[in-house]
């Protein structure tokens, strides 16, 4: 369960910094940042945990 925790966490950071970086919100926007989002903070745990060993 702390794996989804930690990627909703990174996920939620990411869209909200697109959210503060992008000029105009509209629905497309979101959902390519949403989806970038994720993709990220996929990564980001898959690389923590090599980083770690874990």
């Amino acid at each position: 369960m702390t794996g989804v925790l930690e990627v909703l966490v990174w996920w939620a950071a990411l869209t909200g910094i697109w959210l503060v970086l992008i000029g105009a919100v509209d629905p497309l926007e979101i959902l390519v940042g949403s989806a970038a989002a994720l993709a990220a903070a996929l990564l980001a745990r898959a690389g923590r945990r090599a980083v770690t060993g874990r």
